[in-house]
């Protein structure tokens, strides 16, 4: 199979395990192209370009590293293998790809593909989520450095860091002919049931056409480690203090602009439409009842 590799030397275990990687891949077959890895426009387009001579692109790195793919895998419909290098790997955790590098060239090698949707807010995309509120501090704080020394760790301490800075804030959100306003600390809108490093919905997929909407209503730091609990069980919706919506679009507003990541990344600001991309992705991962 003929590759087209990029490596995030950036990555929490880029360094590390760069050569690792390249040679799992040479040892299943692959006959590897390797681009560096860059901004979103110039990885665009090295796949156009050399989709005649790839069969596949290859990712090394986090879910920032995978995110900023994804508009030149959409449009040259190359598929994707990740190597989860990142903090986070939320993507790779979504779809039961393994963290040993050798097992996760395995998965790449057997060519099992999964075709997922694609989030899309202001003119970006997202795979795991896209968000507003506290969480948009949160992703200041994070930098590289942090995340490398620390890992998950870092999202903990720098929520209850940020919680003391941080008050809810109004929004009205529009979705399926329907008006809600409420205050929030933080709006997210979900593609996938693994996003934020550690948050999990087992009822939400990564290819069902939905996005899920979850608003923490909270205003202090006991409220929100009163949450822990529903988000280690896999079922953050059930709080009474998450208020969670399902649906194909939502419409955000705020009474100042307000600035949105997606997947960790800038994405502009609110008013914004979050919008899903059906079956827009395909990627090599084990069987969906793996999953």
């Amino acid at each position: 199979m003929r590759v087209l590799l990029f490596m995030n030397p950036h990555a929490r275990r880029g360094d590390s395990l760069a050569d690792e990687a390249r040679n799992a891949l040479r040892a299943a077959g692959c006959v590897l192209v390797e681009e560096p890895m860059s901004d979103a426009n110039e990885m665009r387009s090295a796949m156009v370009q050399r989709r005649a001579d790839a069969d596949a692109v290859v990712v090394g790195g986090g879910d920032g590293s995978v995110i900023t793919a994804i508009p030149g895998l959409l449009e040259s419909g190359l598929p994707l293998g990740i190597l989860p290098l990142g903090t986070f790997n939320d993507l790779a955790r979504t779809l039961a790809i393994p963290a040993a590098i050798e097992e996760a060239v395995e998965i790449i090698a057997a060519q099992t593909k999964r075709v997922v949707d694609v989030g899309h807010v202001n003119d970006a995309y997202f795979i795991n989520e896209a968000s507003l509120g506290i969480s948009t501090r949160i992703a200041h704080a994070q930098t590289s450095e942090v995340k490398k020394k620390f890992g998950l760790l870092s999202i903990l301490s720098t929520t209850l860091a940020t919680l003391r800075y941080t008050r809810p804030f109004h929004v009205a959100l529009e979705y399926e002919g329907k008006k809600e306003t409420f205050r929030t600390l933080q709006l997210t809108i979900a593609n996938s049931h693994h996003f934020g490093g550690f948050i999990t919905n087992k009822d939400a997929a990564i290819d069902d056409g939905f996005l899920d909407l979850y608003s923490l209503e909270v205003s202090n730091a006991f409220q929100m480690l009163q949450l822990l609990a529903p988000i280690i069980r896999g079922d953050v919706s059930a709080s009474k203090r998450v208020r969670a919506r399902r649906a194909k679009q939502f419409r955000v507003t705020s009474t100042r602009p307000r600035p949105i990541f997606a997947d960790g990344e800038p994405a502009g600001e609110t008013p914004a439409e979050f919008t899903v991309l059906p079956k827009a992705l395909t990627v090599f991962a084990p069987p969906e009842d793996s999953a």
